[in-house]
């Protein structure tokens, strides 16, 4: 059952349209919350739908999520989506990445060790079929799957 409040429903959505109608890069940025689960996954279930199983062309629709992201953020993405976290991200991360872009990053402003700290909860890319992973800080990436 869909939530009518998920963030996919309220505004992503809406957003994202015209990308997936004519093709065309669409960027936006949107708070997440630890309270919005798989953001992107009804967005990406649209461009399924309407390009099958080969999506968009890379990165048509770009999404910046600054903060914290809650569970399953990226869930099942397929080509054409790209959501960049610069913050950290609750279990399922990615979870049945389908062809999509996920980069993660600690905020710019942190002060800790990258290498030595955990930004995303438990199984991470767990299914994952396709797509593209990358961890980075300070423009370096650290990671890349």
């Amino acid at each position: 059952m869909v939530s009518e409040k998920s963030l996919d429903i309220t505004r992503l959505l809406s957003i994202c349209e015209p990308a997936i109608r004519t093709r065309r890069t669409r960027p936006c940025r949107f708070a997440d919350s630890q309270l919005n689960r798989v953001v992107g996954t009804i967005v990406g279930s649209d461009v399924t739908k309407k390009h099958g199983p080969n999506g968009l062309p890379d990165d048509t629709i770009q999404s910046e999520v600054p903060r914290s992201a809650g569970q399953s953020l990226g869930a099942f993405i397929p080509r054409g989506m790209t959501i960049e976290l610069e913050g950290d991200a609750n279990d399922y991360f990615g979870k049945g990445l389908s062809g999509g872009r996920l980069i993660i990053y600690p905020p710019k402003a942190s002060t800790f060790v990258a290498e030595e700290n955990i930004i995303i909860g438990n199984v991470a890319l767990y299914g994952a079929t396709a797509g593209k992973f990358s961890c980075a800080h300070g423009g370096r990436t650290l990671r890349r799957a």
